[in-house]
């Protein structure tokens, strides 16, 4: 059967994986997985800023109004917002239409649960089961209403402030530039910082679909303008974020790119630190800096398989204080358990008000190693085949100490890491390695990038 739900959803290209069709049918098999356990199921669907939104809303919302499911449309909101609106307003389930950081050809569905995590994957492969066998429940005259409410952005703005100490943030005047990508996040970062006395430079904070200011990935290559200007603006620091706000990438105040695993490390360094310990999760791409820092504190870091989703569950599961991977997706159990960039900003201006030092100060203190992350091209029917070759190729090598199968293959060797894992979101295989220093980096990087291509040619 035809994999629909990757790591975050389903996505593809507009008109042509990803179309109207799809999206009435997969409305369709949701509202009939509801309908089983459900007598009238309360659904939150929004969309993110991209050209293609109004179409795929609808065709998802018509597809569920047929099963007798009513909708509620809360708007242009980011995910994040989505999330909390349906735990805080107690809908069965939510619908967020978005493709995250994918260029803007791209676009998709979400599903939430009513918790307001994203869904588990066995909710996920009912869904595809119904899709494929198209065994719809159609209502008769009592098919779904449809209605609007433009209460979200404030109502997840307070839940996000109702978190820290805004009095001794107001206090410090911050100057924070801002870049959304173009992105939903103008629709509430702006404001959330103003609210915490901060000055704010905005950068590209006006939705735009076609994402014109940059590409909606927050990389360093994409963030050249932020990396310039928050020196230049004399700022605080800067926050970039994707394009439904659910990531954060930080620059600090002289201008230089922070890795996510390191304001991972950070947040999880200042948890840990206050809660004297304590279980924290995070995915198998994370560098060890977190586990380091999260050790010296007296914690325990769980280790999962990469997506936000699996991470979010196994901190329930474990009652964790704090979670997150590497790629500025943090999350936050106070407020709820999805990767959440207004709660990152947030929390993060918590900790320097605290500190009362730059920001590059405080990264200067997380350990530091040296990842190299790759991509290549890996057409999705060969990714399995790829993987099985991986494993069984791994166990003779002699380099190896250990072989952890989380998630893909990953290597531990005496100079470090290296993980291998097929991406769940788009046709392409991932390369990670880490090591204490660039020349064992790049030597291994090389080593396994080419080990990869072959095996991608060969199957």
């Amino acid at each position: 059967m035809t994999k629909l739900f990757g790591t975050n959803g389903i996505r593809g290209v507009i008109n042509q994986d990803m179309n109207g069709v799809l999206a009435m049918g997969i409305g369709s098999a949701w509202g009939t997985y509801l309908k089983k356990t459900i007598t009238r199921p309360r659904i939150a669907i929004g969309t993110d800023a991209r050209l293609s939104n109004s179409m795929l809303k609808s065709a998802v919302a018509a597809g569920m109004l047929s099963t007798g499911c009513d909708m509620t449309d809360i708007g242009l909101v980011p995910t994040p917002t989505l999330q909390y609106t349906v735990k805080e307003k107690n809908y069965d389930s939510g619908v967020i239409i978005t493709a995250s950081h994918n260029p803007p050809q791209f676009n998709g569905i979400k599903g939430v649960a009513s918790d307001g995590t994203e869904f588990s994957k066995d909710t996920e492969e009912a869904i595809e089961a119904l899709y494929f066998s198209q065994q719809y429940t159609r209502a008769s005259s009592d098919v779904g209403t449809y209605t609007t409410w433009d209460g979200a952005i404030d109502l997840y703005i307070k839940g996000v402030l109702s978190t820290v100490d805004v009095a001794r943030i107001k206090k410090q005047r911050f100057h924070v530039v801002l870049d959304c990508g173009n992105g939903v996040g103008g629709l509430v970062t702006p404001l959330l910082l103003k609210t915490l006395g901060c000055t704010v430079t905005p950068l590209y904070c006006e939705l735009d679909g076609t994402f014109p200011g940059r590409n909606s990935e927050p990389t360093p290559e994409n963030l050249a303008t932020l990396i310039k200007t928050v020196p230049e603006a004399d700022a605080s620091f800067g926050i970039a974020q994707d394009g439904d706000a659910d990531r954060a990438i930080f620059v600090d105040e002289k201008g230089t790119y922070i890795w996510g695993d390191k304001s991972l490390a950070l947040a999880g360094k200042y948890i840990t630190r206050k809660k004297k310990g304590d279980v924290v999760v995070t995915s198998v791409t994370t560098s060890t800096c977190f586990e380091d820092v999260i050790k010296a504190n007296n914690g325990h870091v769980i280790y999962t398989k990469v997506g936000s989703p699996i991470v979010a569950r196994t901190m329930m599961e474990h009652h964790a204080v704090f979670g997150g991977e590497e790629n500025g997706g943090l999350i936050f159990p106070e407020l709820q358990y999805c990767r959440d960039s207004a709660m990152t900003c947030t929390k993060i201006l918590e900790i320097l008000a605290n500190e009362k030092r730059p920001l590059s100060a405080l990264i200067e203190e997380i350990p530091r190693y040296e990842m190299h992350k790759m991509k290549m091209p890996c057409p999705n029917e060969k990714k399995e085949r790829v993987m099985n070759l991986l494993a069984e190729q791994m166990k003779g090598n002699s380099d190896v100490v250990n072989i952890d199968r989380t998630d893909g293959v990953k290597l531990f060797t005496k100079d470090g890491w290296v993980l291998m894992r097929p991406s769940g979101t788009e046709p392409i295989f991932r390369v990670y390695v880490e090591t204490k220093n660039t020349q064992d980096t790049q030597r291994l990087a090389a080593t396994y990038k080419d080990i990869v291509e072959r095996l991608i040619q060969r199957v």
